[in-house]
């Protein structure tokens, strides 16, 4: 254990997990069955502080509170799709960010996450590489403009505002983020660091989580099998087959090695959410085996 680790504590940095180890909220077809109730129980029961929203959790407030508070845990963070990069959406992308926000500030929570899926490819039957946008300079403007005012919207109501690349997205290579990092307003868009999806849009997470240190205000650690990745890339694979394939996994199994990662985090001294994600087929991986797997590995790195 280095010194620069140690100072990644649990009075900074809390861990949480993404309900899609349970389920799948992009495709709900990947699904075996379990419900709300098992799920927070298994995320607890795996020694976790909070987690995302799902599709799955109770639509009012109080009942989910209610529900993660008997359980010890919180809300890591919600998502909103944003949609500036196609035509007449961008009122009612804000519009859903502030429904967004206003539920998580029932919910206790400070954190807000978003992605920009206009004209994405990863919900479609089709290669997730050859068919990701690519933005004209106006579709450019139009995003980190529309950022911008959510960041100050979030930012006004004490709340922070992060940006998860993804993939078959049009910021989804590491020249897309520093194009998204250049063009908006430091302290209103934070940077989430997608750790799987970094590596499987075929860049360096470790870089560009030195590189934005300073920057980053929100984590999700998962890991990606590499021949996976070599196989989507191959054969032209649509988003959904690789996530039925185990192109993504839990830190502890697949081919990332965090510890460095983490020590850039601490070096910067970041505070703030640890969630371990893995969008898996619940049907061949056991998510509670995952989860407890992922702990496991973190209390091994972290010393807690």
């Amino acid at each position: 254990m280095t010194d620069t680790l140690e100072r990644l504590s649990p009075e900074k940095v809390k861990l949480g997990v993404c309900c899609t180890l349970w389920w799948n909220d992009d495709f709900p077809s990947i699904d075996a069955g379990i419900s709300f109730g098992q799920a927070v129980s298994d995320m607890a029961l795996a020694g976790f502080e909070g987690c995302s929203l799902g599709h799955k959790y109770p639509s009012d407030a109080a009942e989910l509170k209610a529900a993660l508070d008997l359980r010890g845990l919180s809300v890591s963070e919600p998502w909103t799709s944003t949609y500036f990069t196609i035509g007449r959406m961008r009122q009612k992308t804000i519009a859903a960010f502030r429904e967004t926000l206003a539920h998580i500030s029932a919910l206790g929570g400070n954190e807000l996450v978003v992605a920009e899926f206009g004209a994405s490819s990863h919900l479609l039957p089709v290669d997730v590489f050859a068919n990701r946008p690519v933005f004209t300079d106006s579709q450019w403007d139009a995003l980190t403009s529309g950022l911008d005012e959510l960041g100050g919207i979030a930012h006004a109501a004490g709340m922070k505002l992060s940006y998860h690349h993804h993939m078959g997205t049009g910021v989804m290579t590491r020249a897309d983020i520093d194009r998204l990092m250049a063009s908006t307003d430091p302290d209103r868009v934070h940077l989430l660091l997608d750790t799987g999806h970094m590596a499987f849009a075929g860049d360096d997470p470790l870089d560009l989580a030195r590189t934005y240190a300073d920057r980053i205000g929100h984590v999700h650690l998962k890991s990606v099998r590499p021949e996976v990745v070599h196989r989507v890339r191959d054969e032209g694979l649509s988003f959904q087959e690789a996530i039925q394939l185990g192109v993504f996994t839990v830190p502890g199994d697949g081919g990332i090695d965090f510890r460095p990662i983490l020590q850039a985090l601490a070096a910067a001294h970041y505070q703030g959410w640890l969630v371990v994600e893995a969008e898996q087929d619940p049907n061949k991986a056991v998510p509670l085996e995952y989860a407890k797997k992922a702990r496991a590995y973190l209390a091994d790195v972290l010393g807690w």
